[in-house]
């Protein structure tokens, strides 16, 4: 045991371990206290950053699209084959297609517009809509078809954002004119309509153009490259969120 050293020079009791000499200045108490950090390089974090995760496959992706486009256009023909060909579960609803569940009573789109076809896009258009976010709630995709105008709220996108949801993709479809009329001459029933008719949807569907929707012309396309085009449309749309 060491024994402390009394002012005479002579030995007194054992100094303790921990205390402070007894003629230590305040300015030596502190240095004594104070914490001695170790000299290096700085040491690593306790918990490292935890790496960014590979960019999701966006062909793989539970998406809305609507693909938009007048009629003549090839909407139909190409959301079946894009829904056909993903690589995902995906469903083609197509308005028309629901439109037509009324038998009795159809308000034929020949006939003209009023407040009895309007009655029963907007009632197809909520059914559309409940169908998609229930296939959406269960992981599968859909496409749906319409012709949406840009200047016409009641047949408009917004519409169709509040019955499917926010997410909603859209898309338009819309070749020349001369395509038009001639892929509307091979129809029958009430899906052909009156030429006149038709060049006027597509003249109304040509202001799409500066509403920063992605748009394809696919005049001179066939159904798998225009299919092609869709599919990098959604990606940059799906990436750009």
């Amino acid at each position: 045991m060491t024994r402390g050293v009394g002012p005479a020079g002579g030995t007194g009791a054992p100094a303790r371990r921990g205390r402070t000499p007894p003629h230590t200045t305040p300015h030596e108490i502190g240095a004594c206290h104070r914490m001695q950090h170790p000299v290096g390089p700085p040491l690593p974090p306790a918990h490292p950053p935890i790496p960014a995760l590979p960019p999701a496959d966006v062909t793989a992706a539970a998406v809305a699209v609507l693909l938009i486009g007048p009629a003549g256009a090839g909407k139909t023909t190409v959301a079946r084959y894009w829904a056909d060909t993903r690589r995902v579960p995906t469903a083609h609803i197509s308005l028309d297609d629901v439109r037509e569940w009324v038998r009795s009573g159809f308000a034929d789109p020949q006939s003209g517009w009023n407040d009895h076809s309007e009655a029963q896009y907007r009632l197809a258009r909520r059914t559309c809509g409940f169908a998609a976010r229930n296939f959406l709630a269960n992981g599968i995709s859909c496409i749906l078809d319409d012709a949406v105008f840009p200047d016409r709220p009641v047949v408009g996108l917004g519409g169709w954002k509040r019955h499917v949801g926010p997410g909603l993709l859209p898309v338009v479809l819309l070749p020349g004119l001369d395509v038009v009329l001639e892929r509307n001459a091979e129809r029958s029933g009430n899906r052909r309509l009156g030429d006149e008719e038709v060049a006027r949807i597509h003249g109304r569907m040509a202001g799409w153009y500066g509403s920063g929707l992605p748009i394809i012309d696919n005049s001179q396309l066939d159904v798998p490259t225009t299919a092609r085009l869709l599919d990098e449309a959604v990606a940059r749309a799906l990436t750009s969120w």
